[in-house]
């Protein structure tokens, strides 16, 4: 994942209060030679104390043996993006048709050393700390090996600890812009008030206004997909 600095967190904060409200994403993990990755969509708890994601797979997953082969992993996740039309970036001194449309997206990737949880005490012990994360209010029954009603049930699953080694975190939301630029950008969005607008609108102000991204004239002219 390309990385401008304009697009750059401005601390380890921006990211990981950005994924502590975003926890779930897609788990890649690489296949045998000539064999596409696996790629697993997953819900999963972030300790950002303990530097590792936690999460779960049935036990029947063909994910498992790549896996074990391969457990240096990505896990990405990637919300807040819309679709900017091209007139809305046109610089100041060009017409609107000069534009040029771009993507406007948050992504956080972590690259982990994965490690297989079978001990069923370990196991429940990871399963609780999901369940209290995802159900912090409670209201199901506590995870314990060999009790009713999960206990019986772990045997058809195994854990992951997800050790991160790696962080790639990207806020793409035009700060390589002109001020006015920007602006402009944000009273569109605000107008327009479609899926996933708000949430940007949201990022680009805040980025704005703590001078998160790096407005400028260079580049102008290049498409923002990167």
């Amino acid at each position: 994942m390309l990385i401008h600095p304009w697009d750059a967190p401005t601390d380890d904060g921006d990211w990981q209060e950005w994924l502590a409200a975003h926890d779930f994403g897609q788990l890649a993990v690489n296949g045998a030679a000539g064999e596409p990755p696996w790629v697993q969509p997953l819900h999963f708890a972030y300790d950002p104390a303990r530097r590792e994601a936690v999460t779960h797979l049935a036990r029947p997953n063909p994910l498992w043996s790549a896996l074990e082969d391969q457990p240096t992993v990505l896990l990405s996740v990637v919300d807040d993006y819309t679709f900017i039309p091209g007139p809305w970036q046109a610089a100041e001194d060009q017409p609107p048709e000069h534009g040029v449309p771009t993507s406007f997206y948050a992504a956080v990737q972590l690259v982990c050393t994965a490690h297989v949880v079978d001990d069923p005490e370990v196991k429940a012990a990871l399963l609780q700390h999901q369940t209290t994360h995802f159900q912090p209010d409670g209201g199901s029954a506590p995870v314990v090996a060999g009790a009713a009603p999960y206990g019986r049930q772990l045997s058809g699953i195994r854990g992951l600890r997800l050790e991160v080694r790696d962080v790639r975190a990207k806020f793409k939301y035009g700060g390589k812009r002109s001020v006015p630029v920007q602006q402009r950008v944000a009273e569109r969005l605000a107008e327009r008030g479609g899926p996933g607008d708000a949430a940007a609108r949201r990022h680009q102000q805040r980025r704005l206004a703590a001078g998160g991204g790096t407005p400028s004239t260079a580049g102008q002219g290049t498409t923002g997909q990167g």
